[in-house]
């Protein structure tokens, strides 16, 4: 085995729709309405309606930030970079175990399925299934994700034609009494069934594997999201209009049962298959997705090393799958319906998490935060959604939050006893957030140096020659506001230095220059440049100058000044780098984040992210 910063980008709109649907299409549907019934009658489908609601909310700020940050360990990267390492490691360790507990779910629902025509241990069976999804993902993502489209394809089509034939057969009456618990039990509903929309962690998690994230990832989330909310909403009606209140709230094969009241056996058998292809499919994805959680972890030395290693063939994350397997197997020995709370509960934790990662990111106004979707009606639509899953959450009842905070401090002593002696990273956008709010230097360019390398890496951009020059670039941040002369006399002695040329003859040169006509290009940029003797040399030098640089009575302030140096050789290159600052300079923002940038660092950041055309 060897190890890899990076994993293979090989997953298009199908495969990360596949993956996502299959994931929420299982023990949601097949095993959850039974129980989800007995608390709260026939309002059940408004329950599952307003869990999908919710799930809704935070996929608008889960699409943000993924399409921000495709990486690894989706939410726990999103979070430890914006509210800090410690908080990260808690919600990613906790979005690990949730997504297990949503698998080991699923399981239990293949275990369940089995039992019907054999008298199998329910935890050997288990464990074999494990074994089996842990062979298929040990293959590499893209085989795991076509075993995921077969399956889908097969199980969408069943499940729709479930929904248009039984949907003549329901009994209106048995939607006379639609909230025979009250209203509170609907809500209170609504956390149980919530994992049933998990699946949309997943793309997430497996965001670095996608090909094209600028759009992929959004059309994954959404587009599974839709599907799932109509077809839970028509099988449910279906479902509870088919079904006597004691046959539902007996049994664990909702569906089949529904379908065996119209098709008999036959139906019965076909919808158990469907149940099984589901549980199956979700199983298979589930521990893909989780086990990216340990492999972040150990990249950013949060877990030990050998979790991030990856196979070197077939890029699969082996000890991190062994790792997840193991979990999975643990929680296949917990409750049923306990299993099902804790993964709402660890799911609308992670959930609440994003909502407020959102809010960080975006008003710290750290530079390389740029998603290609924004969540809508910011941040009302995030307070609402944060106030929305912690009121939920606490209905969930005191074991379910005591669980909870029990496996808070399980990761917050890995953390404090492993992943804080040796991480890495110290910089988040809550310091960048609380700087700009107190106007102290907490934070330095770690964050947005990451961000950056991170966009490249999404758009894939590759650097062109005029990158390489802004890295090598000689950057002065101007403290006082000067006259043109001043201002050509210390660039002539920054030049003189670097190029090792006459002063004198640089500053004349340059006045000189300025004299035919300004090379202001608008009140806030001036783009002097020179042609000197020689071969093979030109260079760039870049000054900011807040107080502002009277280069021309018409442009008395000018903040934003870069001067080319070259020699005559270099012709075309000094055309295309004056094109690349032109492109740069004119954009919408450029000078509110000209002025706000930190330091030479952060003003090399903001020129390399500019769009522009770049030359190769």
């Amino acid at each position: 085995m060897t190890r890899s910063a990076r994993f293979r980008k090989e997953l298009n709109t199908l495969e990360l729709f596949c993956i996502a649907a299959g994931t929420m299409i299982s023990s949601g549907i097949f095993i959850l309405p039974g129980l989800a019934f007995a608390k709260t009658g026939p309002s059940v489908v408004l329950a599952y309606l307003l869990a999908g609601a919710l799930a809704w909310i935070g996929a608008l700020s889960l699409a943000e930030l993924a399409s921000a940050m495709p990486k690894a360990g989706g939410d726990y990267f999103f979070i430890s970079r914006s509210l800090g390492p410690s908080v990260g490691a808690i919600v990613g360790m906790i979005s690990w175990v949730g997504l297990a507990l949503k698998t080991a779910f699923a399981i239990f629902g293949i275990c369940e399925i089995l039992l019907l025509f054999t008298d199998w241990n329910l935890q050997l069976t288990g464990l074999v299934c494990i074994a089996i999804f842990c062979f298929v993902n040990l293959t590499g993502v893209k085989f795991s994700a076509f075993v995921e489209i077969l399956i889908v394809t097969v199980l969408l089509a069943i499940m729709l034609f479930y929904v248009m034939t039984g949907l003549s057969h329901i009994d209106p009456y048995q939607f006379v009494q639609f909230t025979p618990h009250g209203w509170r039990a609907v809500f209170k509903t609504t956390g149980l069934v919530f994992v049933a929309y998990g699946g949309l962690m997943k793309i997430a998690t497996i965001a670095e594997e996608v090909h094209n994230p600028r759009k992929t990832i959004a059309r994954g989330i959404f587009s599974a999201l839709i599907v799932n909310i109509i077809l839970y909403s028509l099988m449910l009606i279906v479902v509870v209009g088919t079904l006597s209140s004691a046959q539902l709230q007996a049994t664990l094969t909702p569906i089949a049962d529904s379908a065996a009241t119209f098709w008999g056996k036959p139906g019965f058998l076909l919808l158990t298959l469907a149940g099984l292809l589901a549980f199956i499919s979700t199983a298979n994805s589930g521990l893909m997705a989780a086990s990216r959680y340990p492999f972040a972890l150990s990249r950013d030395k949060i877990f030990p090393e050998i979790f991030s290693h990856l196979s070197p063939r077939l890029q699969s994350p082996v000890y991190a799958l062994f790792l997840t397997s193991a979990l999975v197997l643990g929680a296949l020995f917990m409750p049923l319906e306990l299993l099902v709370k804790a993964a709402s509960a660890f799911l609308l934790l992670t959930q609440l998490a994003i909502n407020i990662a959102v809010i960080i990111l975006r008003e710290s106004e750290v530079r390389g935060y740029r998603p290609n979707f924004k969540a809508p009606f910011y941040p009302y639509l995030q307070i609402i959604g944060s106030l929305l899953f912690c009121l939920i959450l606490i209905d969930l009842g005191w074991k379910i939050l005591a669980i909870t905070g029990l496996f808070i401090t399980l990761a917050l002593i890995v953390y404090w006893s492993y992943g804080r002696k040796s991480r890495q990273r110290n910089e988040y956008a809550l310091l960048h957030l609380i700087e700009r709010l107190t106007n102290r230097q907490l934070a330095g360019d770690n964050l947005e140096r990451e961000l950056k390398e991170i966009i490249s890496e999404r758009d894939e951009i590759v650097f062109d020659r005029f990158d390489h020059l802004v890295d090598q670039a000689i950057i002065l941040d101007l403290d006082t506001g000067l006259g043109r002369a001043d201002f050509f006399r210390t660039a002539a002695e920054v030049i003189a230095q670097r190029l090792n040329l006459n002063q004198a003859v640089i500053e004349q040169a340059l006045n000189a220059r300025e004299l035919e006509s300004t090379t202001a290009l608008n009140n806030f940029v001036a783009v002097p440049h020179l042609v000197i003797a020689g071969k093979e040399i030109f260079d760039l030098f870049i000054f900011r100058c807040r107080a502002g640089i009277n280069f021309t009575p018409t442009a008395p302030a000018i903040k934003a000044v870069f001067v080319l140096i070259g020699t005559a050789d270099e012709r075309l290159f000094h055309l295309r780098a004056l094109s690349a600052i032109a492109q740069i300079v004119f954009q919408a923002d450029f000078e509110t984040q000209w002025l706000k940038a930190r330091g030479p660092s952060g003003l090399k950041h903001l020129i390399h992210l500019a769009e522009r055309q770049r030359f190769h």
